[in-house]
């Protein structure tokens, strides 16, 4: 692979959430403060938003690696649960006392003596659930109930909800009003600006071992035409750049071989697209152009 030739000790655009690479740019440092801060007070929902590709799941994974014993934490990666299966899952994460043909509202009981007693031992449960626009309206009907489970003093279990904007659209329903009303903190992650990609592309670089900047000026601006802003897309085609300048024995990655990533990427916006093309027509014409310029001075012109 291109690692060596890069001097790189590892992949520095792998689609895989690795926390290690999280760049606290401003969207996610708000999101990341809001949840932190919600989170020590005892608040109940809490919301962020983004679009698909904005790094939610990191942004979320961030969050888990940042809660000390303190919390008790529980993810749900795919909520597309049935509301015995999130009452099942919840029980099983907690320790709730609960054995087989229990109905539900000894789950519910059994759920509430156990919340009671972490909180004895100041223990603060919180729910994490990513893709949360997929939950079904009945499950987040059952999430909203195990929300009611509280004390005169305090919340005994919090819930943080990450989703695409399909998420704001569901819970804009009339009959979801209720949970609606009890989101008290709500952010939303945006793109990168092209300032921001530069700074994106330099930064997971340096942690992967560059020790220079390997992507010129000009092919990070247009990587971040071509992605508008979006960390998967941008990890995706700097990913086949790096690869594209590996191919052609550069150790630089210059415009040329993002256009050619562009060009091999159906999600690149309209115009990455159309400024890739740009580059691969008038590439011909330059190497052209360069060969002529040495032929003058080979001769002696």
């Amino acid at each position: 692979m291109y690692l060596e030739h890069f001097g790189l000790r590892e992949k520095p655009f792998s689609l895989t959430p690795d926390t290690q690479f999280y760049l606290n740019e401003q969207s996610h440092r708000d999101a990341l403060n809001t949840m932190l801060v919600s989170l020590k007070h005892s608040e109940g929902f809490i919301k962020i938003v983004g679009e698909v590709g904005t790094g939610k799941t990191l942004l979320c994974r961030k969050l888990l690696s940042m809660l000390d014993d303190v919390y008790l934490t529980s993810y749900i990666p795919n909520p597309y649960l049935t509301p015995a299966e999130l009452k099942a899952h919840v029980a099983r994460e907690i320790g709730a006392q609960v054995t087989a043909g229990m109905d539900t509202q000894e789950i519910m009981l059994a759920i509430y003596d156990r919340l009671l007693q972490l909180a004895s031992e100041g223990r603060q449960v919180v729910l994490v659930i990513d893709e949360a626009q997929a939950m079904p309206r009945e499950t987040i009907e059952s999430l909203r109930l195990l929300t009611n489970l509280e004390t005169e003093k305090r919340k005994l279990f919090q819930v943080v909800l990450l989703g695409q904007p399909e998420l704001d659209e569901l819970l804009n329903r009339d009959d979801l009003r209720q949970l609606k009303q009890r989101i008290v903190f709500s952010e939303n992650l945006h793109p990168l600006t092209t300032e921001g990609t530069r700074q994106y592309i330099r930064h997971r670089l340096g942690l992967a071992g560059a020790r220079r900047d390997l992507f010129t000026g000009a092919a990070a601006w247009l990587l971040a035409k071509a992605s508008r802003g979006v960390p998967r897309l941008v990890n995706v085609m700097a990913h086949k750049a790096l690869l594209s300048a590996y191919g052609r024995g550069s150790l630089n990655v210059d415009s040329w071989h993002v256009a050619r990533a562009i060009s091999d990427t159906e999600e690149s916006s309209a115009l990455g697209k159309l400024l890739s093309l740009r580059w691969h027509l008038l590439w011909p014409l330059a190497g052209a152009m360069s060969a002529g310029v040495l032929l003058l001075l080979d001769g002696g012109i």
